[in-house]
């Protein structure tokens, strides 16, 4: 009789054990998919910003190889002089090895002659365009076959040495707005032909080192040394009707300045908080570099770069390229 008495006044647990152990359960599983949350958007950010410094490296190594080939030429035309006219002055050449455009994108049939200027407030506004320009390749001696050794911006080969002189590679680098609503770094050999070469690139500046320029004047009998003094926007390198003191100051750049603010996905990034970049550089000074940053300035939409609040992971790239080869005639 004992025995069963005990067991039957084992009859479970009471109400309130019973809430107390859905409220701790309740409590662990919260735990556990904040823990998961947390633990998703930290691979989440990790995933962003291995693919952002992917996108920088790839960027910054194709822009410095265009560069160090800007202005090559075949060994036939660089170690000869161009051919003088009837009165023995040597003509000028029709275009510069190196140039470009500030605050614009380029006309997807005529990337070489049309640009078109951005609107405030749209998606890469400030953002430049950089034009590079370098014969095929070297031939090799007594043939007319390639060594295969230069590229255009697309990755593509030339298969033939240059026709003449003035055969050029041609590389138009811009920023615009793809299929996916993504601006990415833009690449167009011709007519036709842009690509996306780097997605996320929603910031593309350009300045130019230049040997003894004066903004917006012809270049005079100053002597050069072939090392940059100064460092100016694609605009004040025009000469307004002067389509051939335009040309000799582009031909005077010496090294290029490259800053670049590339993006993640939404939500890549650990918060929501707005940003200031400086895609040319930050100077450090007490302020944080906010005034005086490294060749920023009101004049040049873009050096300085508020994105807002969008939860976006975003990395500045900033280089400098120095011409390797001789940017004359």
């Amino acid at each position: 009789m004992r025995h069963l008495i005990a067991v039957r006044r084992q009859t479970g647990l009471t109400l309130v054990e019973l809430l107390v152990a859905l409220a701790i359960s309740s409590v662990i599983a919260m735990a556990a998919v904040s823990a998961l949350i947390v633990s998703r958007q930290g691979f989440t950010t990790v995933d962003a910003a291995s693919q952002l410094r992917d996108n920088a490296r790839f960027a910054t190594d194709l822009i410095q190889r265009l560069g160090v080939q800007a202005g090559y030429k075949d060994l036939k035309y660089a170690t000869t002089p161009r051919p003088v006219n009837v009165i023995g002055v040597p003509p000028t050449p029709l275009f510069a090895d190196v140039s470009g455009v500030n605050n614009a994108f380029a006309s997807y049939t005529d990337p070489y002659n049309s640009w078109t200027a951005r609107a405030a407030g749209s998606v890469g506004y400030g953002s430049d365009i950089l034009i590079l320009r370098h014969q095929a390749a070297e031939t090799f001696p007594d043939s007319s076959v390639s060594d295969r050794t230069m590229i255009d911006c697309s990755g593509r080969l030339s298969l033939a040495p240059p026709s003449d002189r003035d055969d050029r590679m041609v590389s138009v680098l811009y920023v615009a707005v793809g299929t996916d609503n993504e601006p990415s770094l833009m690449c167009s050999t011709g007519p036709s032909t842009a690509q996306p070469i780097v997605q996320g690139v929603e910031n593309f500046q350009v300045l130019y080192g230049v040997d003894n320029v004066t903004p917006n004047t012809a270049p005079g009998s100053a002597t050069v040394d072939s090392v940059a003094d100064r460092f100016l926007r694609a605009d004040q390198m025009v000469v307004a009707g002067d389509a051939a003191g335009t040309n000799a100051n582009w031909r005077r750049v010496r090294s290029l300045r490259i800053g670049m603010v590339i993006r993640g996905p939404v939500g890549s990034a650990q918060d929501a908080t707005a940003q200031t970049l400086h895609p040319l550089g930050q100077a450090k000074n007490a302020s944080g570099g906010s005034s005086g940053s490294a060749m920023s300035s009101s004049s040049d939409p873009g050096t300085v770069f508020s994105p807002g609040a969008d939860s976006r992971m975003r990395q500045t790239v900033t280089f400098t390229v120095h011409l390797r080869n001789e940017q004359g005639i």
